[in-house]
């Protein structure tokens, strides 16, 4: 099935590993151009940038098509109006949003300090609004249409009995975000709708993964884990003018976790 997205250009956050990287490539793979946003967060020693880099060099030759790596703290607005216009004049004007970035701290409610739970939610719930609030100022700017598809996870319905009741919360923020803008901006044919998935085989699961696979396949009706490009190809339909008469949905993809 042609999913109509070659040439269209989407801008992926948190786009240069575990889902965002699958998702970055399922559009690629589809001929969308995609710029790929990263953060770099020194305390954590990572260099994303060079990895998003690397992976737009891997979708330029495996698929043929633009791509750009553009760095911003999706919590800080002065940065995400910097990844808009950086994308934007490198590839063009943006089609497509897909709010992947985020974290997973683990505490108990008992042992969370303030700072931890305010940047969780600043990454995931404030990071998915200001985002979505720029892609539909530009929209709304230019008489265009858009499509916006937020990751949200099993955990906005399920909660959480392992220490991420802060990720919990902000992903069930999201959902009801997600319903909200919806119905706002459905009448100019702004489309917005989530993913929730389960457990994946991503860098930030595998650390719990090592430590209570058992644990989590117990709750996986299909019994395994998540291959990340397995929720990659939801999100990418999501993007897509096949799902033109879908919005406000999140679809669940999660082994059947959730069967909602």
């Amino acid at each position: 099935m042609d999913l109509h997205l070659r040439n269209k250009v989407a801008l992926v956050t948190g786009g240069s590993r575990g889902l965002g990287r699958a998702v970055v490539l399922a559009l690629a793979a589809e001929g969308a151009k995609v710029a790929i946003n990263y953060y770099y967060d020194p305390s954590r020693g990572i260099d994303l940038g060079q990895e998003a880099t690397e992976l737009a060099q891997v979708v330029a030759a495996a698929h043929g098509v633009a791509a750009l790596a553009v760095p911003g703290d999706v919590a800080k607005s002065a940065d995400v109006a910097e990844m808009f216009q950086r994308a934007e004049a490198g590839l063009g004007l943006i089609d497509v949003l897909v709010n992947n970035a985020g974290i997973w701290p683990t505490a108990y409610v008992k042992d969370m300090d303030e700072a931890e739970w305010n940047a969780t939610l600043a990454v995931n719930l404030t990071g998915t609004f200001l985002t979505c609030r720029e892609a539909v100022r530009r929209w709304l700017a230019r008489g265009t249409q858009g499509r916006i598809v937020n990751v949200v996870s099993q955990a906005a319905f399920h909660g959480s009995t392992t220490g991420h009741a802060h990720y919990a919360a902000s992903k069930a923020g999201v959902v009801a975000f997600t319903v909200s803008l919806a119905r706002e901006v459905a009448p100019q044919g702004i489309c917005v709708n989530a993913v929730a998935p389960g457990m994946m085989t991503t860098e930030m699961a595998r650390p719990a993964l090592e430590k209570s696979a058992a644990e989590y396949l117990k709750r996986i009706p299909l019994g395994r884990i998540a291959d990340p490009s397995e929720v990659a190809n939801v999100v990418t339909f999501l993007c897509s003018s096949r799902a033109s008469y879908m919005t406000g949905a999140t679809v669940d993809v999660t082994g059947g976790m959730l069967m909602r």
